[in-house]
This record gives structure tokens, sequence and C-alpha cells, in this order.
């Protein structure tokens, strides 16, 4: 019973600490996360952590037909949550490639596409109206 208790305690700070660590790593990035932490039970058992996973937020602007903040080719890892949200200075619509999501734009107003990155590949988000293309993300 007194070794039980301690494997107990070894058991349960691996799960509560390895939760953020056990995504894949991107490449040339080592993974800091321990190789016992996949073989802790993950049905059943009960934490304190939040029950909604943390979310990759990106953000793009586009005005005057410019578009900045996360541009380029985004890498993010499968299942993370990504939350993806466009504000431009003229009204049009918003599509996710792969994942068809849209959203509507109105001139200055933030417009939000929330999902989980579970389709690997490569995915252009754009501006249907103008044909303006924001970003690339890359699942996988």
């Amino acid at each position: 019973m007194r070794r039980a208790l301690p494997l107990a305690g070894a058991v349960l700070a691996l799960v509560l600490s390895g939760c953020a660590g056990t995504a894949p790593a991107e490449a040339g990035t080592p993974s800091s996360a321990p190789s016992t932490s996949s073989s802790a039970p993950s049905s059943g058992s009960s934490s304190a952590a939040p029950s909604s996973p943390a979310v990759r937020a990106v953000a793009v602007e586009v005005a005057g037909g410019r578009v900045t903040g996360d541009t380029g080719r985004m890498v993010v890892a499968a299942g993370e949550r990504v939350a993806l949200t466009v504000t431009s200075d003229v009204a049009d619509e918003l599509h996710l490639h792969g994942y068809d999501l849209t959203a509507d734009l109105a001139p200055g107003t933030p417009a939000t596409v929330e999902f989980t990155a579970d389709l690997p590949g490569v995915f252009e988000a754009e501006l249907h109206g103008s044909g303006t293309v924001l970003l690339s993300l890359q699942v996988g």
C-alpha cells in the first residue's frame, strides 16, 4: 500500500502536467513531453484542469487590399483548436477551404471562425468576394 500511494501521485502529476505536451512537435522542434505520459489512463479520470483545450489565436487584417497579421503558412498540430479572426475594411466573406467554414465580414468588424484542426493537409483562407488569399493553414 505504501508503494501504491506515491505511484498514484506520480501518475496524477504526469496526467496534470502532460496535458499540453502531448501534441506532436513541429519539425525540428524537440519534444519535452515524457514518453510515459501517453501511457496514463485518459478515460474515466477526473482532474482540476479545464475541460476545453487551449485555442491558437490567428488574426488577420485587410485594409486597402493589403493583408497584414498572421499571414503566410501557419503550422498547427492535428487536433489543435484554432480561432481565425479577420477584420476587413470592406464587406466580404471569409472562407476556410477544406473545412468549408465561412463568416460574413462587415467593414471594421472582426469575424471569427473557431474549429478543431482535425483534417491533415494545407488549406487556404481567403476572402471570396475579392479572391484575396489571407493565409495557408498547414495541419499535421
